[in-house]
């Protein structure tokens, strides 16, 4: 069996042919966009969580990442705050709130405080829940509904998604990330080449990623349509979790179970796919949705090149929005906005790198760069390390906890007609503010954008 149809068979509580499996959720996460109809749905019933201890909440799609937490842009970001509270405090909820030193994006804080564990079924009202698959849990989004279902019975009405093994083999070339070689595999399959599946990523570069390098390739895997994205533990995953304020007791004896979920040797997959990474350069989004991406020394592809009617079509539809032309390089393409931060690229490694670049330089005349940590202990740990003055020294804004600039909601937006350089995970029309355009790549690539005001290929000097 490979690890997904292990963790699975652990899980289901009740099958009958011809009907979804009765599913069992270890952890169910909440923010407060998603979860408010959720608990109106309870209270209206009169019911309250089959397990409190199951549910952890956090504040971070519409909290401000202004040093002034409450800089609201208007009144629905504060209500739906001001909401969250309340009903986390009505049901018993685990509040991760401002201040406390653990609020953060859902998706990096959790991991942080070890409640991440590996073999464990995690669920949230977001997409990018896929994150936590990377120490070898089957984590995945699910909708308003669901999140009420798992709150009164601690379980799910599910089908079975079928099994993708991902293999990344090869040599890139310097200053390729996870970032990258995750946007290489949306590149070859498409943004519709994971549906019905969950993923397992193997391979040696996986094996020799670290905790946060995983985790930014298992938050991306929806971005292919795949239902969720793992990594079988190993020494790098017990390493991480040994220690942290929700590692299991008896933490050694626990390991050797967690070792048994690795996929087998003999595992079976429905579909099996190698990501050639041999001599690859950083990549960078053009168009309007992750899979429309070329590397950085590649010029934009044309339309009429694209095979696929569909595909061809929305290349066509997505020049008409970005304003880049089909033939050019994609470097040196002006950029107005840099936004390092997210679910995918908001932790300690993202920022070292960043700094890295950053350091002793200047950001581009009119550019405004956003440095927004994931959490607040990687906020407080910037600042030992003093990343924050570097990031300041070189003119970068360094911001508060939050999902900011990755979907607008809090007031951190691109203006209609600017251009972003920016390390989140999607570049839907409109996606970072109205009329907007987002080119999504590394950290690295990213600073480098500040720097020098557009699209170039990576260096740290």
């Amino acid at each position: 069996m490979n690890i997904i149809d292990k963790i699975w068979s652990q899980h289901v509580v009740c099958s009958e042919s011809g009907a979804p499996d009765v599913f069992f959720i270890d952890l169910q996460l909440l923010h407060e966009v998603t979860s408010p109809q959720a608990f109106e749905i309870m209270r209206e019933k009169g019911l309250k969580l089959f397990d409190p201890s199951r549910t952890f909440a956090t504040i971070d799609h519409s909290i401000p990442t202004d040093p002034n937490r409450e800089a609201y842009p208007d009144g629905r970001g504060k209500a739906q705050v001001a909401k969250m509270r309340q009903n986390c405090h009505d049901f018993g909820v685990n509040l991760l709130d401002a201040g406390s030193g653990m609020q953060g994006v859902v998706h990096v804080t959790i991991p942080e405080l070890g409640l991440t564990h590996p073999g464990r079924t995690i669920v949230c009202g977001d997409s990018h829940t896929s994150t936590h698959g990377a120490f070898g849990a089957l984590a995945f989004g699910i909708g308003t509904t669901q999140i009420s279902h798992v709150m009164v019975s601690q379980c799910l009405l599910l089908d079975k998604p079928k099994t993708m093994k991902v293999s990344f083999e090869g040599a890139p070339t310097s200053y390729f990330t996870p970032k990258d070689a995750i946007l290489a595999l949306i590149n070859q399959i498409g943004i519709q080449g994971g549906t019905g599946h969950a993923i397992e990523f193997c391979g040696d570069y996986i094996r020799d990623l670290s905790m946060e390098s995983r985790m930014t390739i298992c938050n991306m895997a929806i971005e292919c349509g795949a239902k969720s994205g793992v990594i079988s533990p190993d020494a790098t995953t017990f390493e991480y979790l040994r220690d942290r304020k929700y590692a299991p007791e008896n933490y050694d004896e626990v390991v050797e179970s967690w070792k048994k979920l690795a996929s087998d040797s003999d595992d079976y997959y429905d579909t099996e796919i190698v990501v050639d990474m041999n001599g690859m350069k950083p990549f960078v989004t053009w168009g309007t949705n992750p899979e429309q991406s070329i590397q950085i020394d590649q010029a934009l592809p044309h339309p009429k090149d694209i095979e696929d009617p569909a595909k061809r079509l929305s290349a066509e539809k997505a020049y008409e929005y970005v304003q880049l032309n089909p033939g050019e390089p994609i470097a040196g393409t002006s950029v107005d906005v840099v936004f390092i931060g997210s679910c995918t690229n908001g932790r300690m490694e993202d920022f070292r790198e960043a700094a890295q670049v950053l350091m002793g330089k200047s950001v581009a005349p009119n550019i405004r760069c956003l440095i927004v940590p994931g959490s607040e202990a990687v906020k407080d740990q910037c600042e030992k390390e003093g990343l924050d003055k570097v990031f300041i020294d070189a003119g970068c804004e360094f911001r508060m906890p939050g999902c900011s600039m990755c979907l607008a909601m809090n007031g951190d937006l691109v203006p209609e007609g600017k251009r972003a350089a920016s390390t989140s995970n999607r570049n839907f029309v409109g996606r970072q503010g109205p009329g907007s355009f987002t080119h999504l790549m590394s950290p690295i690539m990213a600073a480098n954008a500040a720097i020098s005001g557009e699209i170039v290929e990576p260096c740290i000097v």
